[in-house]
């Protein structure tokens, strides 16, 4: 088997992603070829060319709108390194397996056999490896740990150094040499096959709890917040309640509550023409500066840019809303 391939693919703000599809072989196979939709790579499975130990793919989403998304169950492990930061809940049957903000550097790892359903309420931008089960255990025998993949299974974990990897990986995916991004691609795959040793014993918290603190983060945006807050709504001692928190988010409280003060500036920003002062001390920041820099790092843009190109987008979806003729409006008389 060769070890790795690369697809590259971008979904449209209509929600159609990226219909070209390209396939391109070198003297190691390494091929691009376009990501039909979230997860999905059914064609690279079904397709008896591409033998490669890992396929890496790409999605990106720049819709603000809050859309659902589903992926087929896949032969094999997905692990998904999230890019830039993002709001998603992520179901498997029944089960919520996340839900809340997604920071960048955030891991999910799904088994075999597995069909997830997402729903984003931010833009996104994932990478997507794509592993069989035999390249996980070699890579695992390899570091001298158990051979068995379940410990991988649902893990979400933030980790800086596969966010690094990753965006080298994307900086150099269309480098002439296919075997630079082919190092890459088995590096991260070997450290991520590491990583399911790092899951926390601790329990995680439970939904009711998590929902007592999304409540009281959300009532007190304004104010300052901290852990003993955060464990107090919770009804736990600090330290459980950071461990659990941590367990059943994969991040810090902490970085929940600014992610939350980011998401309801979004807010105020496209739908409000407060000045960036008062939206800074509405979602409790004391300085404009301050704010400004989190903001920055949470969205790539600084707010004043990201309320332009929010507001822009507002302008053409309302430009782009067909007329209704009276006679096709609710109730109206034929």
């Amino acid at each position: 088997m060769h070890a790795c391939a690369f697809n590259d693919s971008y979904s449209l703000p209509t929600a159609v992603p990226s219909a070209t599809e390209l396939l391109l072989y070198r003297k190691d196979h390494f091929h691009l070829r376009a990501e039909r939709s979230w997860r999905c790579l059914a064609d690279v499975e079904n397709d008896p060319r591409i033998d490669a130990d890992i396929v890496v793919s790409r999605w990106t989403d720049i819709r603000t709108v809050c859309r659902q998304v589903r992926a087929p169950s896949s032969l094999r492990h997905v692990i998904s390194v999230a890019l830039k930061p993002t709001y998603v809940k992520i179901t498997r049957d029944s089960l919520t397996v996340f839900d809340g903000p997604m920071l960048a550097g955030t891991l999910h790892i799904a088994g075999p056999g597995k069909a997830l359903a997402a729903e984003f309420r931010d833009p996104c931008d994932f990478l997507h490896l794509h592993v069989s089960s035999g390249y996980l255990r070699k890579c695992r025998e390899q570091a001298g740990l158990s051979r068995t993949l379940e410990v991988l299974n649902d893990l979400i974990i933030r980790d800086p150094l596969a966010e690094l990897l990753g965006q080298t990986l994307i900086a150099n995916a269309a480098a002439s040499d296919g075997a630079y991004a082919d190092c890459f691609g088995q590096t991260l795959t070997m450290h991520i096959a590491r990583l399911g040793n790092a899951r926390k014993a601790a329990n995680a918290l439970p939904n009711w709890r998590l929902r007592r603190v999304h409540e009281y983060v959300d009532e007190h945006l304004a104010e300052s917040i901290g852990l003993a807050d955060l464990a107090e709504a919770a009804g736990l001692s600090r330290m459980h309640f950071a461990a659990q928190f941590r367990v059943a988010t994969g991040y810090p409280p902490h970085h929940y509550v600014l992610h939350r003060r980011i998401d309801h500036a979004k807010e105020l920003l496209s739908g409000t023409h407060l000045p960036l002062v008062e939206v800074a001390l509405a979602v409790g920041f004391q300085e404009q500066s301050h704010f400004s820099t989190v903001f920055k790092r949470f969205t790539d843009e600084t707010p004043a840019r990201w309320r332009r190109t929010a507001m822009a987008a507002i302008s053409d979806r309302s430009r782009q809303r067909p007329l209704v003729s009276p006679r096709h409006q609710e109730g109206a008389l034929v």
